[in-house]
Protein backbone atom coordinates (compact mmCIF):
# COMPACT_ATOMS: atom_id res chain seq x y z
CA UNK A 1 0.00 0.00 0.00
CA UNK A 2 1.55 3.29 -0.96
CA UNK A 3 2.28 6.27 1.56
CA UNK A 4 -0.31 9.07 0.61
CA UNK A 5 1.61 11.95 -0.99
CA UNK A 6 0.34 14.51 1.71
CA UNK A 7 1.95 13.10 4.85
CA UNK A 8 5.30 13.02 3.69
CA UNK A 9 5.63 17.19 3.96
CA UNK A 10 4.19 16.47 7.74
CA UNK A 11 7.17 13.98 7.99
CA UNK A 12 9.67 16.49 6.81
CA UNK A 13 8.39 18.76 9.38
CA UNK A 14 8.50 16.68 12.01
CA UNK A 15 12.39 15.33 11.50
CA UNK A 16 13.37 18.94 11.05
CA UNK A 17 11.75 20.07 14.82
CA UNK A 18 12.98 16.57 16.05
CA UNK A 19 16.68 18.10 14.79
CA UNK A 20 16.51 21.60 16.17
CA UNK A 21 15.39 20.56 19.81
CA UNK A 22 18.40 18.20 20.11
CA UNK A 23 21.55 19.41 21.92
CA UNK A 24 23.71 20.94 19.59
CA UNK A 25 27.24 20.66 20.30
CA UNK A 26 29.38 24.16 20.79
CA UNK A 27 30.93 25.67 17.89
CA UNK A 28 34.59 25.60 17.44
CA UNK A 29 35.17 29.18 18.63
CA UNK A 30 32.93 29.20 21.53
CA UNK A 31 34.36 30.47 24.90
CA UNK A 32 32.75 28.81 28.51
CA UNK A 33 31.40 31.31 29.97
CA UNK A 34 32.64 33.13 33.07
CA UNK A 35 35.91 32.81 31.42
CA UNK A 36 36.56 29.58 33.37
CA UNK A 37 37.92 26.55 31.60
CA UNK A 38 35.82 23.55 30.54
CA UNK A 39 36.85 20.26 32.06
CA UNK A 40 36.21 17.47 30.32
CA UNK A 41 34.92 14.79 32.58
CA UNK A 42 36.92 11.44 31.94
CA UNK A 43 35.35 8.05 32.99
CA UNK A 44 37.97 5.39 33.84
CA UNK A 45 37.00 1.81 34.56
CA UNK A 46 38.34 0.76 37.70
CA UNK A 47 41.05 -1.88 36.42
CA UNK A 48 39.87 -5.31 38.08
CA UNK A 49 41.81 -6.41 41.20
CA UNK A 50 44.89 -8.91 40.12
CA UNK A 51 44.08 -12.26 40.78
CA UNK A 52 45.54 -14.52 43.58
CA UNK A 53 47.84 -16.24 41.10
CA UNK A 54 49.66 -13.36 39.43
CA UNK A 55 50.00 -11.49 43.50
CA UNK A 56 51.61 -15.11 44.15
CA UNK A 57 53.85 -14.72 41.05
CA UNK A 58 55.07 -11.32 42.26
CA UNK A 59 55.07 -11.34 46.00
CA UNK A 60 58.22 -13.29 46.08
CA UNK A 61 60.77 -11.76 42.93
CA UNK A 62 64.34 -10.70 43.52
CA UNK A 63 65.83 -8.38 41.17
CA UNK A 64 69.76 -8.81 40.76
CA UNK A 65 71.73 -6.69 38.26
CA UNK A 66 74.42 -8.81 36.85
CA UNK A 67 76.29 -6.54 34.18
CA UNK A 68 76.64 -7.18 30.53
CA UNK A 69 75.64 -9.53 28.49
CA UNK A 70 79.65 -11.08 27.63
CA UNK A 71 80.39 -11.10 31.01
CA UNK A 72 81.43 -13.19 33.98
CA UNK A 73 78.90 -11.56 36.16
CA UNK A 74 75.66 -11.76 34.61
CA UNK A 75 76.68 -15.65 33.93
CA UNK A 76 77.58 -15.84 37.70
CA UNK A 77 73.71 -14.19 38.24
CA UNK A 78 72.19 -16.94 35.77
CA UNK A 79 73.63 -19.72 37.88
CA UNK A 80 72.28 -18.38 41.07
CA UNK A 81 69.35 -17.69 39.94
CA UNK A 82 69.05 -21.28 38.78
CA UNK A 83 69.87 -22.89 41.86
CA UNK A 84 67.56 -20.26 44.23
CA UNK A 85 64.30 -20.93 41.87
CA UNK A 86 62.03 -22.24 44.12
CA UNK A 87 58.66 -21.48 42.28
CA UNK A 88 56.40 -18.90 43.76
CA UNK A 89 58.19 -18.86 46.63
CA UNK A 90 61.32 -17.26 45.15
CA UNK A 91 62.26 -15.76 41.54
CA UNK A 92 65.88 -14.27 40.81
CA UNK A 93 65.59 -12.65 37.95
CA UNK A 94 68.96 -11.61 36.48
CA UNK A 95 68.89 -8.07 35.18
CA UNK A 96 71.26 -7.35 31.99
CA UNK A 97 72.76 -3.69 33.07
CA UNK A 98 75.64 -1.62 31.53
CA UNK A 99 78.61 -3.03 33.39
CA UNK A 100 79.15 -4.43 37.03
CA UNK A 101 80.76 -1.38 37.78
CA UNK A 102 77.30 0.68 37.42
CA UNK A 103 75.00 -1.86 38.83
CA UNK A 104 75.91 0.02 41.85
CA UNK A 105 73.94 2.65 40.24
CA UNK A 106 70.86 0.28 39.51
CA UNK A 107 70.84 -1.30 43.18
CA UNK A 108 70.20 2.25 44.40
CA UNK A 109 67.86 3.76 41.77
CA UNK A 110 66.38 1.38 39.32
CA UNK A 111 62.66 -0.11 40.38
CA UNK A 112 62.95 -3.89 41.48
CA UNK A 113 66.42 -4.73 41.51
CA UNK A 114 67.25 -5.68 45.20
CA UNK A 115 70.64 -7.25 44.90
CA UNK A 116 74.12 -6.62 42.61
CA UNK A 117 77.14 -8.20 41.57
CA UNK A 118 79.72 -4.98 42.14
CA UNK A 119 83.19 -4.71 42.27
CA UNK A 120 84.16 -3.33 45.69
CA UNK A 121 85.88 0.02 44.81
CA UNK A 122 82.34 0.82 43.12
CA UNK A 123 82.20 2.50 46.36
CA UNK A 124 84.89 5.19 45.72
CA UNK A 125 82.78 7.00 43.27
CA UNK A 126 79.55 6.98 45.48
CA UNK A 127 81.51 8.66 48.44
CA UNK A 128 80.58 12.30 47.56
CA UNK A 129 77.39 11.83 46.08
CA UNK A 130 75.56 9.05 48.34
CA UNK A 131 77.56 10.16 52.13
CA UNK A 132 75.83 7.37 53.60
CA UNK A 133 76.46 4.20 50.99
CA UNK A 134 78.12 2.23 53.07
CA UNK A 135 75.11 2.12 55.45
CA UNK A 136 72.22 1.64 52.08
CA UNK A 137 73.86 -1.21 50.85
CA UNK A 138 75.48 -4.30 52.69
CA UNK A 139 77.07 -7.36 51.15
CA UNK A 140 75.50 -10.91 51.41
CA UNK A 141 78.75 -12.94 49.33
CA UNK A 142 82.23 -12.31 48.75
CA UNK A 143 82.44 -13.86 45.21
CA UNK A 144 85.80 -14.26 44.33
CA UNK A 145 88.90 -11.94 43.49
CA UNK A 146 89.65 -10.20 40.27
CA UNK A 147 93.44 -9.93 39.89
CA UNK A 148 95.18 -7.49 39.06
CA UNK A 149 97.26 -8.27 35.34
CA UNK A 150 100.10 -5.61 34.52
CA UNK A 151 100.80 -6.63 30.71
CA UNK A 152 104.32 -5.09 29.84
CA UNK A 153 106.35 -4.96 26.62
CA UNK A 154 109.94 -5.86 27.46
CA UNK A 155 111.60 -2.95 27.55
CA UNK A 156 109.33 -1.72 30.31
CA UNK A 157 110.56 -3.16 33.63
CA UNK A 158 108.58 -1.14 36.16
CA UNK A 159 105.95 0.64 37.38
CA UNK A 160 107.74 4.35 36.77
CA UNK A 161 108.53 3.29 33.15
CA UNK A 162 104.66 3.24 32.46
CA UNK A 163 104.99 6.95 32.88
CA UNK A 164 103.70 9.00 29.93
CA UNK A 165 103.08 5.61 27.99
CA UNK A 166 100.02 4.42 26.22
CA UNK A 167 98.70 1.74 28.16
CA UNK A 168 94.95 -0.20 27.76
CA UNK A 169 92.24 -0.76 30.30
CA UNK A 170 89.54 -2.31 28.11
CA UNK A 171 86.57 -0.90 26.37
CA UNK A 172 84.41 1.26 28.71
CA UNK A 173 81.97 -0.72 31.27
CA UNK A 174 84.70 -3.26 31.79
CA UNK A 175 85.97 -3.69 35.68
CA UNK A 176 89.60 -2.97 34.10
CA UNK A 177 88.12 0.28 32.65
CA UNK A 178 87.12 1.38 36.21
CA UNK A 179 89.65 0.12 38.53
CA UNK A 180 92.68 0.13 36.27
CA UNK A 181 92.42 4.11 36.23
CA UNK A 182 91.56 4.33 39.87
CA UNK A 183 94.65 1.80 40.66
CA UNK A 184 97.27 3.63 38.62
CA UNK A 185 96.01 7.58 40.13
CA UNK A 186 96.75 6.01 43.65
CA UNK A 187 100.39 3.96 42.56
CA UNK A 188 100.62 8.43 41.41
CA UNK A 189 101.69 7.15 37.89
CA UNK A 190 100.41 9.44 34.77
CA UNK A 191 99.68 7.28 31.83
CA UNK A 192 98.43 7.63 28.36
CA UNK A 193 94.62 5.64 28.63
CA UNK A 194 93.28 3.93 26.13
CA UNK A 195 89.77 2.42 26.19
CA UNK A 196 89.73 -0.36 23.14
CA UNK A 197 89.45 -4.51 23.02
CA UNK A 198 92.43 -5.96 24.93
CA UNK A 199 92.86 -8.12 21.67
CA UNK A 200 93.63 -5.51 19.96
CA UNK A 201 96.02 -4.29 22.05
CA UNK A 202 97.69 -6.97 22.90
CA UNK A 203 98.44 -7.11 18.57
CA UNK A 204 99.73 -3.54 19.04
CA UNK A 205 101.99 -4.71 22.07
CA UNK A 206 103.55 -6.80 19.64
CA UNK A 207 104.18 -4.00 17.22
CA UNK A 208 105.47 -1.92 19.77
CA UNK A 209 102.66 0.44 19.57
CA UNK A 210 101.28 -0.09 22.98
CA UNK A 211 103.41 -0.45 26.41
CA UNK A 212 100.62 -2.27 28.50
CA UNK A 213 97.75 -3.66 29.10
CA UNK A 214 95.57 -3.61 32.56
CA UNK A 215 93.13 -6.71 32.76
CA UNK A 216 91.56 -7.47 35.94
CA UNK A 217 89.70 -10.39 36.52
CA UNK A 218 90.08 -13.42 38.06
CA UNK A 219 93.21 -16.07 36.73
CA UNK A 220 94.04 -17.68 34.97
CA UNK A 221 93.15 -15.42 31.64
CA UNK A 222 92.71 -17.18 28.53
CA UNK A 223 94.63 -13.93 26.29
CA UNK A 224 97.81 -15.05 28.97
CA UNK A 225 98.00 -19.13 28.61
CA UNK A 226 96.83 -19.90 25.52
CA UNK A 227 98.88 -16.68 23.81
CA UNK A 228 102.60 -16.52 22.67
CA UNK A 229 104.86 -13.87 23.42
CA UNK A 230 108.08 -12.66 22.78
CA UNK A 231 110.53 -13.10 25.44
CA UNK A 232 110.13 -10.27 27.94
CA UNK A 233 106.87 -9.90 27.80
CA UNK A 234 105.83 -10.05 31.36
CA UNK A 235 103.77 -9.17 34.63
CA UNK A 236 104.96 -6.26 36.66
CA UNK A 237 104.85 -6.64 40.58
CA UNK A 238 102.08 -4.19 42.30
CA UNK A 239 102.80 -4.16 46.08
CA UNK A 240 100.09 -4.08 48.40
CA UNK A 241 100.37 -1.16 51.02
CA UNK A 242 98.22 1.06 53.13
CA UNK A 243 96.89 2.94 49.97
CA UNK A 244 95.30 -0.05 49.09
CA UNK A 245 93.38 -1.36 51.96
CA UNK A 246 90.11 0.19 51.86
CA UNK A 247 88.77 -2.09 48.92
CA UNK A 248 91.30 -4.31 47.74
CA UNK A 249 93.28 -7.44 48.71
CA UNK A 250 96.97 -8.99 48.32
CA UNK A 251 96.92 -11.38 45.66
CA UNK A 252 99.69 -13.07 43.24
CA UNK A 253 100.32 -14.43 39.75
CA UNK A 254 102.66 -17.64 39.55
CA UNK A 255 104.05 -20.54 37.35
CA UNK A 256 100.52 -22.65 38.47
CA UNK A 257 98.40 -19.98 37.02
CA UNK A 258 100.77 -18.75 33.58
CA UNK A 259 103.38 -21.59 33.19
CA UNK A 260 104.61 -19.70 30.15
CA UNK A 261 105.35 -16.00 31.51
CA UNK A 262 106.05 -17.27 35.01
CA UNK A 263 109.25 -19.29 35.88
CA UNK A 264 108.51 -22.14 38.72
CA UNK A 265 109.42 -21.11 42.07
CA UNK A 266 108.34 -17.19 40.94
CA UNK A 267 105.82 -15.62 42.33
CA UNK A 268 104.01 -11.69 40.97
CA UNK A 269 102.88 -9.96 43.92
CA UNK A 270 99.67 -8.17 42.76
CA UNK A 271 96.37 -6.75 44.43
CA UNK A 272 92.82 -7.99 43.21
CA UNK A 273 89.53 -6.32 43.69
CA UNK A 274 86.99 -8.08 45.35
CA UNK A 275 83.90 -9.08 43.04
CA UNK A 276 80.69 -9.42 46.03
CA UNK A 277 77.00 -9.76 45.79
CA UNK A 278 75.42 -7.24 47.89
CA UNK A 279 71.91 -6.40 48.50
CA UNK A 280 70.16 -3.11 49.14
CA UNK A 281 69.70 -2.86 52.91
CA UNK A 282 66.11 -2.63 53.39
CA UNK A 283 64.56 -2.13 56.73
CA UNK A 284 63.72 -5.18 58.63
CA UNK A 285 60.20 -4.88 58.69
CA UNK A 286 59.38 -4.81 55.43
CA UNK A 287 58.62 -7.27 52.84
CA UNK A 288 61.39 -6.44 50.49
CA UNK A 289 64.09 -7.31 53.33
CA UNK A 290 62.07 -10.74 53.80
CA UNK A 291 62.44 -11.28 50.02
CA UNK A 292 66.14 -10.75 50.28
CA UNK A 293 66.64 -12.61 53.35
CA UNK A 294 64.61 -15.92 52.00
CA UNK A 295 67.42 -15.31 48.53
CA UNK A 296 69.76 -15.29 51.33
CA UNK A 297 68.54 -18.38 52.86
CA UNK A 298 68.31 -20.70 49.31
CA UNK A 299 71.48 -19.07 48.39
CA UNK A 300 73.52 -20.45 51.20
CA UNK A 301 72.13 -23.41 51.85
CA UNK A 302 72.41 -25.04 48.06
CA UNK A 303 75.84 -23.27 47.70
CA UNK A 304 76.74 -27.06 47.08
CA UNK A 305 75.03 -27.17 43.85
CA UNK A 306 76.46 -24.29 42.42
CA UNK A 307 80.17 -26.17 43.72
CA UNK A 308 79.21 -29.36 41.45
CA UNK A 309 79.14 -29.81 37.93
CA UNK A 310 77.54 -27.73 35.09
CA UNK A 311 78.85 -24.31 37.06
CA UNK A 312 81.41 -22.00 37.06
CA UNK A 313 84.73 -23.36 38.39
CA UNK A 314 85.29 -20.41 40.66
CA UNK A 315 81.99 -21.48 42.76
CA UNK A 316 84.20 -23.97 44.21
CA UNK A 317 86.46 -21.62 46.17
CA UNK A 318 83.79 -19.43 47.62
CA UNK A 319 83.91 -18.97 51.23
CA UNK A 320 80.76 -18.00 52.59
CA UNK A 321 82.15 -16.26 55.77
CA UNK A 322 84.69 -13.71 53.65
CA UNK A 323 84.31 -9.98 54.26
CA UNK A 324 84.12 -7.65 51.41
CA UNK A 325 86.05 -4.58 52.58
CA UNK A 326 84.15 -1.81 53.01
CA UNK A 327 80.80 -2.88 53.80
CA UNK A 328 79.19 -4.88 56.41
CA UNK A 329 77.17 -7.84 55.77
CA UNK A 330 73.56 -8.10 54.89
CA UNK A 331 71.43 -8.96 58.69
CA UNK A 332 69.77 -12.22 57.32
CA UNK A 333 73.51 -13.39 55.81
CA UNK A 334 74.90 -12.43 59.43
CA UNK A 335 71.98 -14.45 60.86
CA UNK A 336 72.60 -17.54 58.49
CA UNK A 337 76.25 -17.86 59.60
CA UNK A 338 75.74 -17.37 63.18
CA UNK A 339 73.19 -20.46 63.01
CA UNK A 340 75.39 -22.61 60.94
CA UNK A 341 78.25 -21.84 63.93
CA UNK A 342 75.39 -22.38 66.70
CA UNK A 343 74.52 -25.93 65.57
CA UNK A 344 78.43 -26.78 65.05
CA UNK A 345 79.35 -26.12 68.56
CA UNK A 346 76.85 -28.41 69.95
Amino acid sequence: MKRSAGLRPLFLLAALVSLLLAPQPPAADARPQHGQPHKARLIRAEPPPPKPEVLAMNAWVVGLAGGLLEGAPIRLAAEIARVTDDGDNLHVLPVVTRGAVENLNSLLYLRGIDAAIINSDALEEYKSQVPDIQRRIAYVLNLFPSELHIFVRPEIQSLSDLAGKKVNFNNQGTAAAYSGPLIFSRLGIEVEKTFIPHQIALEQMRKGEMAAVVFITSKPVDAFVKGRFESGFKFLPVPYDSKFEDYYLPAALDAADYPNLIKPGDRITTIAVPTALVAFNWPASTNRFERVARFVDHLFSRIDRLQGPGFDPKWKSINLGATVPGLTRFPAAQAWLDRQSARASQ
